[in-house]
């Protein structure tokens, strides 16, 4: 099975919200469920099929987390050796050739993309041409607009 990357702080995200879905949704769920059929008739108990519904939707969140952590390599940047190359993990400061922007972003896995806070994934195509190019190296990205050239100014294994 293939490993999938992931960041120190993505796993820990998905921990945490696997330790709430466990601790905290599923036994209130499942109390909204007892109570709810304390009520009578389960057929026409709205109250009871909403937390049937609750309940299905957080074991399969849980389901999804598992799978997610079990098929993970986690990879702490700040442990490996800093080579100035862009590898996952590293936080990379670009310099628009054309519109002498600057931007920086950081490459993790695809379930901690995010684009509006400067996250991007390894498999998204700014990722893929920067990964192993070093400080001071240009690449041309093609992107739907057309090509945009980039110098990676930093390199920062944070």
């Amino acid at each position: 099975m293939k490993k999938v990357p992931m960041t120190v702080e993505g796993e820990a995200r998905l921990r945490e919200e696997l330790n709430h879905l466990k601790t905290v949704v599923r036994p209130r769920v499942i109390a909204d469920i007892a109570t709810a059929r304390e009520h009578g008739d389960l057929k026409e108990n709205a109250e009871y099929h909403a937390a049937r519904e609750e309940q299905g939707f957080a074991e399969g969140r849980i389901k999804e987390i598992e799978g997610k952590l079990a098929d993970s390599q986690v990879i702490d940047i700040k442990v490996l050796p800093v080579s100035g190359k862009v590898i996952f993990g590293t936080t990379v400061t670009l310099f628009n050739v054309d519109t002498e922007e600057t931007v920086t972003y950081k490459i993790v896995g695809d379930d901690e993309a995010d684009v509006k806070v400067k996250k991007i994934s390894y498999a998204s195509p700014i990722a893929k041409a920067i990964i192993g190019k070093e400080e001071g190296d240009e690449v041309a990205i093609q992107v739907p607009s057309g090509e945009v050239v980039y110098e990676i100014e930093k390199v920062e294994y944070l």
